[in-house]
């Protein structure tokens, strides 16, 4: 479908949009996406948001991680994303080493929102004081805690994080630190089901699961792993969508139905 076809009126939601849906317990629907026509067939089909994400470095350029991925690799691809939806709200990462200081982060925040078009940006783990230096800026902030892909060489792979009180406690608190330095929207990856619930429960700010339950307020997917097209074997957490569907833009409808049903993720799909 060309550009030129979309609804030019149709405006984009906003972070005020999102915190509605969670205060009427509407769920939340985001995929990653890389390219225009996946931007565009999901801005189609309704999907909330799209994550223009560092996972990029695995499922686009081949690499075993996402630490290889660059900020000029980010903006490119969140360009291209941003130039092709309507609706769709649109948040990008920071990838590894980008946000090393409030200076530097704040410096290739503003190139993806400059440049790349995107309403938000997203970095991983507890960085207080680099989220509140960004919101003073002016730089919408989505935290990101559990499972952190860019920690993976400290974490020892892509394991299942807070199984320990200890350190469920510990993700607890740095969930509310994130959301009282002002970030707002959270990501939850790969954490038991009932630790999800309770940050969904006890923050104001939407919280967006991943491997993390279906309490959360809303759901991601790596668009190429719930397509089945990922090069790796696709994640526990994740399902097929295209099983069952006849074309990808089913498969995505689908996707968007179950999450707003509540019907993923199952517990087959949780921890």
């Amino acid at each position: 479908m060309s550009q030129g076809s979309y609804d030019t009126s149709v405006l984009p939601l906003t972070i005020t949009d999102l915190f509605a849906m969670k205060q009427r317990g509407e769920k939340i629907t985001c995929l990653t996406a890389y390219d225009a026509s996946f931007s565009a067939l999901i801005d189609k089909v309704g999907v909330d948001m799209i994550l223009v994400g560092d996972s990029l470095g695995m499922v686009v350029q081949g690499h075993d991680t996402t630490l290889p991925v660059t900020i000029a690799d980010m903006v490119y691809h969140a360009r291209s994303v941003s130039r092709a939806r309507r609706r769709t709200f649109v948040i990008a990462d920071l990838p590894f080493m980008s946000y090393s200081t409030p200076a530097l982060a704040a410096k290739n925040a503003a190139k993806l929102m400059q440049f790349g078009g995107v309403q938000m940006v997203k970095l991983e783990g507890p960085h207080f004081e680099t989220v509140r230096f960004l919101v003073n800026q002016g730089i919408p902030v989505c935290g990101h805690l559990g499972l952190l892909p860019q920690r993976v060489n400290q974490l020892g792979g892509y394991k299942v994080q807070g199984k320990e009180p200890v350190e469920a406690e510990r993700i607890i608190a740095e969930a509310h630190q994130l959301q009282q330095a002002g970030a707002s929207i959270l990501v939850l990856e790969c954490v038991p089901a009932l630790l999800a619930k309770t940050i969904s429960t006890e923050l104001s700010i939407p919280v967006i699961g991943i491997g993390a339950g279906v309490d959360c307020d809303g759901q991601v997917l790596v668009l190429y792993d719930m397509l089945d097209i990922g090069i790796d074997k696709r994640p526990r957490f994740s399902k097929n969508f295209m099983h069952d569907a006849p074309t990808i833009e089913a498969a995505i409808g689908a996707y968007h139905q179950a999450v707003k049903q509540t019907q993923f993720p199952s517990d087959q799909h949780s921890f």
